[in-house]
């Protein structure tokens, strides 16, 4: 199902045309998912040559409607690594410490384990805002 994806009004317009012409919810959103593939690949990626492998990151790619939009748009299949919504602050890191290598820049900072720190953002003792995982720990650690 072809939805407009130029414009955020026009798709919205023609995802309540379709809804309303009686197209299933999941034709509906998965023709969206269609249409913001086009709007990046003829905007974002235009002129630019995507052969395969062809690796999907950002948090984006927690959304398996676009992955295969984009697999099916690119004819090739997709490869979403593990940890993907961290991959750009990964590569941020290992820029920043290939510079200072190169720069023989010293620092006291030793790095850490990711996977074992609590990561949270709290205003005289009630906690704002969690992140660091992808289990129920987080959800209800925050409530509470």
């Amino acid at each position: 199902m072809r939805i407009a994806g130029r414009c955020t009004v026009f798709a919205e317009s023609d995802m309540i045309h379709k809804q309303q012409m009686g197209h299933k919810t999941d034709d509906i959103l998965y023709g969206l998912c269609q249409a913001l593939v086009r709007n990046y690949l003829n905007n974002v990626a235009l002129g630019k040559e995507i052969l395969p492998q062809v690796v999907f990151q950002g948090g984006v790619a927690f959304n398996q409607g676009i992955i295969k939009a984009l697999g099916e748009t690119l004819d090739t299949e997709i490869i979403v690594p593990p940890h993907h919504e961290l991959m750009g602050a990964i590569g941020a890191a290992l820029l920043i410490h290939e510079e200072m290598g190169t720069n023989n820049c010293k620092t006291e900072f030793k790095g850490f384990e990711v996977s074992q720190t609590d990561f949270h953002v709290s205003v005289n003792g009630k906690v704002l805002a969690r992140w660091g995982g992808h289990c129920d720990r987080w959800e209800g650690a925050a409530a509470g």
